[in-house]
């Protein structure tokens, strides 16, 4: 009998190190071609498998594999699109375990957040009451940090790195221009219901207390007085302050503080605005100079500056994610288990996709300092280890260089087709 084929695709949000676990999955499967015939992607994540858009991975050469490790982005696209339940519609799960029949496909590698870990789970369940067994494992990558089971997400190391670098070396630039111009720097950062990254900017000082850093929480309800305070206390004793803001922090009725009304395609509030609306309460309140920024998609496409640490991390769950298909594993996602925090060492669990899915991971209260505005030696021991090392990719002429696949589709089996 025939080796099957395996498929995989990145889902949601892309990182600086999504593409480390794609190298993970596609050069783990070619040492063991016996089983794994070829690695099929998915152009554009998901919408490729149900529109049978695949690419053939086969046609890449082991050079350009090996240069997805210090690539950001998705080296085959990704999308924000949700499966619904199989209750409402099998329609969509039946089409993709026909186009996973028509092209011999065994193993399904999802690689993504949350909702990627419920379509895996999704998957496994009903290819085996369609007559059509998929072996299906999610690979775990969010920058929010807020898996379950896994002591950290893939591509959350990064992104913290970045934060922590970039708030650090503003304050330094607002520190020496307080005197005379801007005394108050905001910096929005990403994290809807976790405030994980938003944590991160605290690291900007090697102890507590010796940069002025005032962190909102979305896991602390913004009290706009006592924010004021803490601004004006911070101002009054270095002469300025810099304000990490996640992107999904609330008001006391519950609300996102900048929540405009639209969804993205999971149904999530669509955020984004909080640094200036946050900055303009400083502009209220006290009236001190301001500047404010987003952090945006530079936070997680800035691969220049991953972390060492994050890197290895996406590669190994990429890895194992092939290994734990081949031992007949189903339905389970690789986690990263911490040994010891110094010397930090870590090794790779796997982890129940029925314990994985839905499941939202926040700030502990013991990571979040007393007075809500920072955090506790306790949450800078987690933190720091996962911003350790460096990891440059090549340079030529001043900047990165980056690999671009060639992305060669696999000739269609199918006559229908399936509108997205």
């Amino acid at each position: 009998m025939s080796a099957n084929n395996a498929f995989y695709a990145q889902s949601g949000g892309v990182t600086a190190v999504i593409n480390a676990s794609a190298a993970g999955v596609i050069e783990t499967a070619r040492k063991n071609k016996s089983k794994i015939a070829n690695v099929y992607a998915g152009r554009n994540g998901i919408i490729g498998a149900l529109t049978e858009d695949l690419i053939n991975t086969g046609k890449e050469s082991a050079s350009a594999i090996a240069a997805l490790k210090h690539t950001p982005a998705g080296a085959f696209g990704s999308c924000r699109y949700k499966l619904k339940s199989l209750e409402k519609d099998r329609t969509q799960y039946q089409r993709l375990i026909e186009v996973f029949r028509a092209h011999n496909i065994g193993y399904f590698f999802y690689n993504g957040g949350g909702d990627s870990a419920d379509t895996c789970l999704k998957v496994s369940q009903i290819s085996e009451s369609l007559g059509f067994p998929i072996q299906a494992i999610h690979v775990p990558k969010t920058v929010d940090n807020d898996l379950p089971i896994t002591d950290c997400s893939p591509g959350f190391g990064s992104v913290a790195k970045y934060v922590a670098v970039s708030t650090r070396e503003a304050s330094l630039d607002v520190a020496s221009m307080a005197k005379t111009s801007t005394k108050v720097f905001v910096l929005e950062v990403m994290g809807r219901h976790a405030g994980w990254i938003a944590a991160a900017g605290a690291l900007a000082a090697e102890q507590e207390g010796t940069l002025p850093i005032v962190i909102l929480f979305p896991e602390v309800v913004f009290d706009r007085k006592k924010f004021v305070d803490r601004v004006a206390a911070m101002v009054k004793k270095f002469g300025y302050c810099s304000v990490v803001v996640s992107e999904g922090v609330k008001a006391p009725d519950g609300k996102f503080l900048s929540d405009q009304g639209l969804r993205d395609a999971f149904g999530h509030a669509q955020l984004g605005g909080v640094a200036p609306f946050v900055a303009n309460i400083v502009k209220q309140e006290l009236n001190l100079k301001y500047h404010w920024s987003v952090a945006d998609y530079l936070q997680r496409a800035a691969r220049h500056i991953a972390s060492r640490t994050d890197v290895e991390h996406a590669y190994a769950v990429g890895k194992a994610a092939v290994e734990m298909a081949l031992k007949g594993h189903n339905a389970v996602m690789p986690s990263i288990e911490r040994k010891s925090n110094k010397p930090y060492r870590w090794s790779i669990g796997m982890a129940d996709l029925r314990k994985v899915a839905n499941v939202e991971k926040k700030m502990p209260a013991s990571y979040i300092s007393r007075d809500g505005f920072g955090i506790t030696a306790r949450c800078r021991q987690y933190l720091t280890p996962l911003i350790k090392g460096e990891s440059y990719p090549p340079y030529r002429n001043g900047l990165p260089q980056y690999v671009a696949l060639k992305n060669v589709a696999v000739p269609k089996k199918l006559r229908d087709s399936f509108t997205i």
